[in-house]
């Protein structure tokens, strides 16, 4: 079973290089370059030290404007799910800003505040953070009464309260909107980087573009996957099994 467990994804890597390489040779054009091409392409951009820079610069702003909507949108979920008053007067709130292109908002930020790193981090937080908020009001909105009742009872503080009774109770539905964010945030911030930015990885395939480069928008695109990959197997995978450790 465990040799199955790790067999199976390292065979379906293989059967979509094989696949990719199969159909590079079929259309046989530069609109598909093969993957030993693309491998070239990421290994020259590496040791020259162009993709590590603007990966780098990219998984700043992922790093900086992710905090700031995870840390926003939980404290404001938790308390729209505690308060029906406070959910009732900002549910419009949130329908409106959920269906708001992002690139409007984007565009609007570059506008208002002009073409300058704050208003590329904000234009991502206001687009992240309304999902953050709906995901940990609905989670807020589940909690089990009795066990709240319990730590009333017990004379619990409000602090105690938050991280033995109610935070493990959350604890799906953060990790839910984590993951959820992770895929969405980078893909706002190639598109903030296009339209504003003079580096990152958005940056970079915006000229990759204008050159029909697409070995090069392959090897970036791939690069930016891996990291993101890894983000999730050595830091979230492990954070929610250790998280989950109460259950039975």
């Amino acid at each position: 079973m465990a040799f199955t467990k790790h067999f199976l994804p390292g065979l379906s890597v293989l059967a979509l290089l094989a696949l990719w390489q199969v159909l590079a040779v079929v259309v046989h054009s530069n609109s598909l370059p093969a993957p030993a091409v693309v491998a070239q392409v990421f290994w020259l951009a590496c040791t020259t030290g162009q993709l590590p820079f603007h990966l780098g610069v990219t998984l700043l702003r992922l790093v900086v404007s992710f905090s700031i909507a995870m840390l926003l949108g939980c404290a404001i979920g938790i308390v729209l799910g505690r308060n029906k008053r406070l959910d009732a007067f900002f549910d419009n709130w949130l329908v409106i800003f959920l269906n708001v292109p992002a690139l409007v908002t984007i565009i609007l930020c570059y506008v208002w505040f002009g073409l300058v790193e704050s208003a590329a981090i904000l234009a991502v937080v206001i687009n992240k953070l309304p999902n953050v908020i709906v995901t940990i009001r609905e989670g807020t909105r589940m909690l089990d009464q009795d066990l709240l009742d319990m730590a009333r009872c017990f004379h619990f503080s409000k602090r105690k309260t938050l991280a033995h009774v109610i935070w493990p109770q959350l604890h799906p539905f953060v990790m839910a909107a984590t993951r959820s964010g992770l895929a969405l945030v980078w893909k706002i911030i190639l598109v903030v980087e296009l339209l504003g930015r003079s580096n990152g990885m958005g940056y970079q395939l915006h000229l990759f573009f204008q050159m029909f480069d697409v070995a090069s928008i392959l090897a970036y695109t791939i690069a930016f996957v891996v990291v993101i990959q890894l983000l999730e197997l050595l830091i979230l995978k492990p954070l929610d099994t250790r998280s989950q450790r109460w259950r039975r």
